[in-house]
């Protein structure tokens, strides 16, 4: 596979980790760089991870992770989200919480926006191409935007301030409902 397209498979895989770490960034009030560095870690590590499982899985895989993975990935997403728009509403803080010792949502969301990668990886294993070299470049690709994702957020957290939780909670639904959707139309 051409190092232009392992590129692009990256880059639109990451998406939906660089919006959560967005989302997460914005609630950082300090140690942002080091949650940078720990989303992207594991969003990175995940997204990394995932091809390679789905390529061992490969056609044993491919039925369960077309059924049921985007289901899995609304499903996280959806509550996580919907959580978080719901403390936001209350006043209760309503975000994704990095550094408020969140590890467990950290990573449900790692999981949840791995799952295509999921998939990706079982493509590759019946497209009988090789998986390391894509794995890992999805993992480098996902650990920079995720970086840059809290980096972001963060700035974009104190202009918006307790909004962004709400809007956070938006974002996470919003992923899982695209997910979903393309699943059942597309």
């Amino acid at each position: 596979m051409e190092f232009a397209t392992t590129l692009l498979i990256a880059v639109g895989l990451a998406m939906d980790a660089f919006a959560v770490s967005i989302s997460g960034g914005a609630t950082l009030r300090e140690g942002r760089v080091r949650w940078a560095v720990i989303a992207g870690a594991l969003f990175g590590g995940f997204q990394a991870g995932m091809p390679v499982l789905g390529w061992l899985g490969g056609m044993g895989l491919a039925s369960f992770v077309g059924t049921y993975g985007p289901w899995i990935a609304f499903l996280l997403l959806a509550l996580i989200g919907g959580k978080m728009i719901l403390e936001a509403v209350r006043g209760d803080g309503g975000s994704v919480q990095f550094a408020a010792g969140s590890a467990a949502t950290l990573l449900l969301l790692a999981v949840a926006t791995s799952i295509d990668a999921l998939a990706v990886g079982v493509s590759f294993a019946v497209l009988d191409t090789a998986i390391l070299w894509p794995a890992a470049t999805i993992g480098a690709v996902t650990f920079a935007l995720s970086v840059a994702g809290v980096l972001v957020g963060s700035s974009f957290g104190r202009i918006i301030g307790r909004k962004a939780g709400l809007v956070g909670g938006v974002i996470l639904v919003g992923i899982g409902l695209r997910i979903l959707l393309e699943h059942l139309f597309f």
